[in-house]
């Protein structure tokens, strides 16, 4: 009776850590899937649809009770910017949807942290107060933030589906603009950021904006240390390309 009783108790022992490992391996999993992986991404693919959502009717309008006729360059610098904005957002929203699923990840806290601010923290710059620009400045802070968005366009359609936010790898990319550097993507949101400064010019704007672009640099070391430890080839890949500027940086 009693080897009866300790059976049973062994038994009933293992039965949870049973349950514990298969629980543990099926959350393992899932983090692994694609479906995890559209699940951390909805949030943002929610905000950025909202975006478009709200700002296409309202540009849409302003298009259509404008005068080309008398309309200055001004104004039309500013419907272009706009327009390349959300081409932009609509393209990464999808892409954001669309992306393989990682490889491999890189762990921690301060990496995570570092990408989403190296990603978000010059949207602060547009709570601050906007300057009073002379025309020239203001076109050639309109200008930038077209530029800006026009490469980011382009970069994000070599990009594809091996788009990440946080230090990830999907796929290798070396081709069109990432021949020629290693992080073309962000260098056209340096550009775009520069003609936002200029429309918010203030010593709080630059410490925001020097502040993303430190924890920026910091996030394409963390993506290129990620990118080597799972693909072998990259680090001949960065031995021939630039991380920002060719020749210089």
């Amino acid at each position: 009776m009693e080897a009866r009783i300790e059976i049973s108790r062994t038994q009933s022992g293992r039965l949870p850590a049973a349950l514990v490992m298969w629980s543990i391996s099926t959350c393992e999993a899932f983090q692994r899937s694609k479906t995890y992986d559209l699940v951390a991404a909805l949030p943002l693919i929610t905000w950025f649809v909202f975006c478009i959502l709200v700002q296409a009717p309202v540009l849409a309008a302003q298009i259509y009770e404008t005068n080309f006729e008398t309309a200055d360059a001004t104004l039309l610098a500013t419907f272009a910017s706009k327009m390349a904005t959300l081409v932009f957002i609509g393209l990464f929203a999808l892409l954001l949807a669309l992306r393989h699923k990682p490889r491999t990840k890189m762990k921690g806290f301060y990496p995570r942290f570092a990408a989403i601010a190296g990603t978000y923290l010059g949207v602060g710059i547009l709570l601050l107060q906007p300057r009073e620009l002379s025309v020239p400045i203001l076109l050639l802070s309109t200008m930038l933030v077209i530029i800006g968005t026009v490469l980011s366009i382009y970069a994000l359609f070599f990009l594809g589906r091996s788009l990440s936010l946080l230090p990830e790898a999907r796929r290798l990319i070396t081709d069109g603009p990432y021949s020629l550097v290693r992080h073309p993507l962000y260098l056209a949101e340096a550009i775009g950021l520069l003609g936002l400064v200029l429309q918010y010019l203030s010593p709080l704007a630059l410490a925001l904006a020097v502040l993303q672009c430190v924890f920026q640099v910091q996030r394409m070391k963390n993506e290129e240390r990620v990118l080597l430890d799972t693909f072998p080839e990259y680090g001949a890949y960065i031995a021939n390309t630039a991380r920002l500027l060719p020749g210089v940086y």
